[in-house]
C-alpha cells in the first residue's frame, strides 16, 4: 500500500478521475482516486475479516480488481460504488471453500433416540389419567359433582353442602361412594389394558 501513498493528491473530482482512467487507461489516475478511499476500503475489510494483515491484502486485491471492473461499469458515485465492491469482495472471500470450517461428526453430541420418546412410566401415567377422566364421567351425577368439588376444587364438606344443597352427611356419602366407584372402575380399566 505504500506505493499508493506516494502519489500526489490531485484536485480533480472523482468523476473526472474515473472518466480520465476510462478514456486513456492511465493507472496513475486510478491510483489517485483509490488513495482517497483506501482508509474506507481498509475499514470495511477489517470489519469483515477482523485481521489487519488480511485486510491489507484485500485492499491490494480490490485495487487490482478495480482496474478491470471500473472499465465495465458506469459509476456515478465512486465512493458508494467502491464501498459495495469492497463489501462484496470480502463476502466472497469469506464464502470461499477455504474459509468454510467443518468439524468431525461426534455421535456423543446427538440426543439418544430413547429420550425423544415417552418412556413406559410416562405412558402408564398418561394412560392412567385418561382412564381416570373416563371413570369420573361415568359416575352418577351426585358423586361426580361432589368428587370434583372435593378433589379437584379442594372444597371442604361444608362448602360442598352449601354449593350443592345436599346435607353434610349426603356430601360425605357421595364422596366416599364416588371414590370407591372410581377405584373399582380404574382397577377394571387397568386389568383390561394389560
Amino acid at each position: 500500500m505504500a506505493f499508493l501513498k506516494n502519489i500526489p493528491n490531485n484536485e480533480r473530482s472523482d468523476s473526472e478521475l474515473v472518466s480520465a482512467f476510462k478514456t486513456n487507461g492511465d493507472i496513475s489516475q486510478l491510483s489517485t482516486l483509490y488513495q482517497r478511499y483506501m482508509d474506507l476500503v481498509f475499514g470495511v475489510c477489517l470489519k469483515y475479516f477482523k485481521e489487519p494483515e488480511r485486510s491489507k491484502d484485500a485492499v491490494m486485491d480490490i485495487f487490482n480488481e478495480l482496474h478491470t471492473k471500473l472499465r465495465n461499469h458506469e459509476v456515478d458515485n465512486f465512493k458508494g460504488w467502491l464501498h459495495v465492491l469492497t463489501r462484496n469482495h470480502c463476502l466472497m472471500q469469506l464464502r470461499s471453500p477455504r474459509n468454510i470450517r467443518t468439524t468431525e461428526f461426534n455421535p456423543a453430541f446427538m440426543q439418544s433416540g430413547q429420550e425423544t420418546h415417552l418412556n413406559n412410566e410416562s405412558m402408564e401415567k398418561e394412560q392412567g389419567l385418561l382412564h381416570l377422566e373416563d371413570c369420573i364421567e361415568h359416575l352418577p351425577a351426585e358423586q361426580k359433582q361432589t368428587v370434583a368439588l372435593f378433589y379437584l376444587q379442594k372444597k371442604c364438606y361444608n362448602e360442598i353442602a352449601e354449593i350443592t344443597g345436599y346435607e353434610w352427611g349426603m356430601v360425605k356419602s357421595h364422596i366416599q361412594n364416588g371414590k370407591r366407584n372410581l377405584r373399582i372402575c380404574m382397577e377394571e380399566r387397568m386389568t383390561r389394558a394389560k
